[in-house]
């Protein structure tokens, strides 16, 4: 109290700002980051919290520290709470788990605090070397089986000291493309966050260099290696990940290699180079590869003059490179041995025989045979790199398009699906959910015809999740696909709880509204039903009461009050069963040709005569509504218009055609309403302003609304020219009847 601002750290922070030093205690319970944590120990949520960075930012951070049972003991002598709380504190909030929970934060949060400043000594001062403050340990993944045991072996040395901290590390090639499934390597990384580590990617070209480059950044005392998958001949190329770290690491960074059950097992099969040629893309590469060089025979041999036997070699290697464009390495190497053939027994003397006389040719066709396979070789790598890079950029655009929906919140599962199924040129595709591993399959949602009979697995089956399943019909896919389709899962399962997150906050805000609505009926209840009432209590005991003689004036009053809250209360509870039909959508309109100059007189009886000025011309079209619920919308908007237009100033009810709609309008000249309140005040239970005396409930534009909306119209508010409120009601014409035939007169021959 006193202080201008609401938060002691303020004042602690204009203090520093004013450049005088301040020294000040502060509880770990206290601390904002560590609230939810508190109180999930403690059961109670703090109120009062500081926020991290200001104690970070202190110049120095001393821990005063104490054991449970000396901070109790301080408790029962009363040296912190006065006696008559002390017994309620000890067997509440300083229970001694609780104390010794906090004791632990505070060490650890200190602990870390001083790593903080560790750290940014050794980098102010440029320390290379590691320091082993506290075991730091790197965890090396391949995305291989071996990680998770790994990860868990890891951890337990970690736990073996105090603080430790398990770090995984997975080592990504610069040009960003892998071979490992991502599924395994996030399931990997999912697990080093459950048991407290962390999880980090990194790029670089030469495995055991990024590792120790990242090891040596981190300040990590150990390294944990997977003993390599390796089969033996392959050691031959070179000595391997592990052997490699272990002997460039020295002695400040320990390496351990563990042993698994996938070691020296190979790494299975090499991710697919490219896309797969067509069967007509291939079989034109044959035909290339084979007639081709036929025919250009045919053509050589006609030649006069002959051109040569460079540019024979030519045009046969050009026939190569043709060949390997169209239909891969196999055609181009059969085009290279007819054409190298071909060549020897028509161009090469003797001529139409397989020998050759000239050394120099020999050697002429050999270079030809040995440039034609090397071109071959190097065209048709391209063309599969070609094929790779397509391939990539649509998964690139298709992994994009998840991640932007993610982004967006734009996540469909009706629509992810059919866009698996696009995509992927299935038949159908569902995602799958059960409640445990041995329960029956429901969908969860499904694109496309699906067989008869409960959900089942397809052709192809994706996991999305804990019991969760992408299931797709029709043909079966590459392994290359499985990876794209493995994101488009998790999307699938993503988007599934999105729905169902909506579909609860729709439920919490439906029961919202009905616990709203329940409240506004309770009010109304309380006051605007108890009110006439109360009147006619009064009035009926009046005129029950002996003890007074009433002329035959005031009996009438008297009559005429208890008529009014009557009536009132009959309007009250007529609304209120409108607003629950409409609710519950129990209102069935009966639409039929109308003539508003008939509905609205007879929407205003009850209304005195000077509160209205009627314009309905005779010439106005037909509406199509339901007539007895157009009369109790117009009767409720004019009733509202005259209950705020002032004393002296009539309600305008007029009517106009416009296209094929017929808007009445209801124009008061009352206060109005501003334009954030226009669509309030069709909501229930909403008054805006001041109301008068006897304006009820405020349900009066909400049922007239939904009676207009019910019959094909809409109610909307506007301002009135010069001050006050309209009413456009837009009625549906009716349409007019088709022009009935002439009917046949009979005719006289003649």
């Amino acid at each position: 109290p006193g202080s201008r601002n609401a938060k002691r750290w303020q004042d602690v922070e204009e203090l520093l700002a004013a450049g005088i030093d301040v020294v000040s205690t502060v509880n770990i319970q206290h601390l904002e980051s560590l609230g939810d944590v508190v109180e999930s120990i403690t059961g109670v949520r703090q109120r009062e919290t500081v926020p991290d960075e200001v104690v970070r930012r202190a110049d120095q951070i001393e821990l005063v520290d104490m054991s449970p049972q000396a901070l109790r003991r301080r408790m029962a002598h009363g040296n912190i709470y006065r006696p008559d709380k002390v017994d309620a504190a000890l067997s509440n909030y300083f229970r001694p788990g609780n104390l010794t929970a906090l004791r632990e934060l505070a060490l650890l949060w200190v602990a870390d605090r001083a790593d903080e400043y560790l750290t940014e000594y050794r980098s102010r001062h440029r320390v290379a070397a590691i320091w082993g403050s506290r075991e730091r340990i790197v965890v090396g993944l391949t995305g291989g089986p071996e990680g998770r045991t790994l990860i868990r072996r890891a951890t337990r040395l970690a736990e073996k000291g105090a603080g430790g901290e398990v770090m995984a590390v997975y080592v990504t090639r610069s040009d960003g493309l892998t071979a490992v499934a991502p599924e395994e390597l996030a399931a990997q990384r999912t697990l080093a966050e459950e048991l407290g580590g962390t999880f980090h990617q990194v790029v670089g070209d030469d495995i055991p260099t990024a590792l120790l480059d990242f090891a040596r950044g981190a300040n990590a005392t150990q390294i944990v290696l997977g003993v390599s998958r390796r089969r033996a001949w392959q050691y031959v190329f070179g000595p391997g990940v592990g052997a490699t770290v272990a002997r460039e690491s020295g002695t400040d960074i320990d390496v351990h290699l563990i042993t698994h059950d996938a070691m020296g097992k190979g790494r299975g099969l090499p991710a697919a180079r490219g896309a797969r040629l067509g069967r007509s893309r291939v079989l034109a590469g044959w035909l290339t590869g084979v007639l081709g060089p036929a025919l250009l025979t045919l053509l050589l041999t006609g030649a006069a003059p002959p051109v040569g036997l460079a540019n024979d070699m030519l045009l046969y290697l050009a026939l190569t490179v043709a060949a390997a464009l169209v239909g891969g390495l196999l055609p181009a190497l059969a085009s290279a041995a007819v054409g190298s053939l071909l060549l020897n027994w028509y161009f090469t003397p003797p001529a139409r025989a397989l020998t050759v006389a000239d050394p120099e040719n020999m050697v002429a066709i050999a270079i030809f045979v040995g440039v034609a396979v090397a071109v071959a070789s190097v065209v048709d790598l391209a063309a599969r790199r070609a094929h790779q890079a397509a391939r990539l950029r649509v998964e690139s655009e298709i992994l994009s398009f998840l991640a932007g929906n993610v982004l967006r919140g734009e996540t469909s599962l009706e629509a992810l699906l059919e866009r698996v199924r696009a995509t992927f040129a299935q038949e159908s595709v569902a995602l799958l959910e059960r409640e445990t591993e041995t329960a029956p399959w429901t969908s969860a949602g499904s694109v496309g015809p699906r067989p008869e009979g409960p959900p089942e697995p397809g052709d192809v089956d994706v996991p999305a999740g804990e019991n969760l399943l992408l299931s797709l019909r029709g043909r079966v896919l590459p392994a290359a696909d499985r990876r794209v389709l493995a994101a488009f899962a998790a999307q699938a399962a993503v988007a599934l709880d999105q729905q169902r997150l909506r579909e609860e906050a729709g439920r919490a805000r439906r029961m919202a509204e009905g616990g709203r609505i329940r409240t506004a009926l309770l009010a109304a209840v309380s006051h605007d039903l108890r009110t006439p009432l109360a009147g006619i209590k009064a009035a009926v005991s009046s005129l029950r009461s002996e003890d007074v003689e009433w002329s035959e004036q005031d009996r009438a009053e008297l009559l005429r009050s208890v008529e009014e809250g009557a009536d009132r209360l009959d309007q009250l509870v007529g609304n209120l069963l409108d607003i629950s039909r409409l609710r519950t959508g129990t209102v069935t309109p009966l639409p039929r040709e109308t003539d508003l100059d008939e509905v609205v007189p007879m929407a205003l009886v009850g209304v005195p005569g000077d509160g209205v000025d009627l314009d309905i011309p005779e010439t106005l079209p037909m509406v199509h509504v339901d007539r007895g619920l157009l009369e109790r919308a117009v009767a409720n908007v004019v009733e509202n218009a005259v209950k705020y237009s002032p004393p002296g100033s009539p309600v305008l009810v007029s009517a106009s055609a416009l296209g094929d709609r017929v808007e009445l309008r209801v124009v008061d000249r009352g206060p109005g309403v501003p334009d954030e309140a226009k669509d309030r005040i069709f909501e229930p239970f909403q008054r805006y302003g001041d109301a008068p005396a006897g304006a009820g409930v405020g349900l009066g534009l909400a049922v007239a609304r939904g009676f207009t909306e019910a019959v094909g119209g809409t109610l909307r508010a506007e301002d009135t020219p010069g001050g006050g409120l309209t009413m456009v009601l837009a009625l549906p014409t009716a349409r007019p009847a088709p022009p009935r035939p002439p009917e046949p007169r009979d005719t006289v021959p003649g």
